[in-house]
């Protein structure tokens, strides 16, 4: 048995949106800083790790198992789009920084408007 159309696009559209939201679960590995050495491969487990909850959860709401090539065929998509998934929680990281770093400018113009 292969994972059905269904849930392969269930699948796609959960890696779609933890791609979207990548920041929060990056701030939520920041948060088991020191015990974790890397906060970018820490957020990349949530995220995978969510998605293969859902995807047992699936299965569990249709009442079947997963056989051993549906677990594969998970595991191949997930490789996929790992890239991706990993990009995100970078890039985020970046965003984050800037808008840290635009906010304070924004502080220091204002600052000096108020001076005048």
């Amino acid at each position: 048995m292969a994972i059905s159309k269904e849930n392969k696009e269930f699948i796609d559209s959960l890696i779609d949106y933890y791609i979207s939201e990548s920041g929060a679960y990056k701030q939520i590995a920041e948060n088991f800083v020191p015990e974790v050495e890397s906060v970018p491969d820490t957020a990349f487990g949530i995220i995978t790790g969510c998605v293969y909850s859902s995807f047992l959860q699936t299965y569990q709401n249709q009442q079947q198992t997963p056989s051993l090539e549906d677990m594969k065929e998970f595991n191949d998509i997930i490789k996929k789009r790992a890239p991706l998934i990993k990009k995100s929680i970078l890039d985020n990281k970046d965003e984050h920084k800037e808008e840290e770093s635009n906010e304070g400018t924004n502080v220091l113009v204002n600052k000096d408007k108020e001076e005048e």
